[in-house]
């Protein structure tokens, strides 16, 4: 057998999260490794609020787009009743400072 041939379907490496301990780790110390790099990895994918954050705007940004590629009558109408919700809120908000 030659070593260019490709892998077969059963033996193709999956790919390990950074927060998942792999299979198949006999040695109890490369365990203990393993499942210590995992809850680190986890822990501080959690704790990273900065990066939290700027996925989930980076996500609703693109949604955005996405929507207003589709739609850019209903976008144009949900930005300008944004714009006067907003608008009104400042307002009141002024209002009610200056009485």
């Amino acid at each position: 057998m030659s070593s260019n041939s490709p892998v077969p379907a059963s033996r193709t490496p999956v790919p390990v999260p950074r927060t998942a301990v792999p299979l198949g780790i006999v040695d109890p110390v490369e365990q203990a490794r393993a499942e210590l790099k995992a809850a680190l990895a986890a822990i501080e994918q959690k704790a990273n609020v900065p990066k939290r954050l700027t996925d989930a705007t980076d996500r609703t940004v693109a949604k955005a787009r996405a929507f207003s590629r589709r739609n850019p009558t209903a976008a144009t109408a949900a930005v300008i009743a944004g714009a006067a919700l907003i608008g009104a809120i400042v307002w009141g908000a002024v209002r009610l400072y200056t009485r």
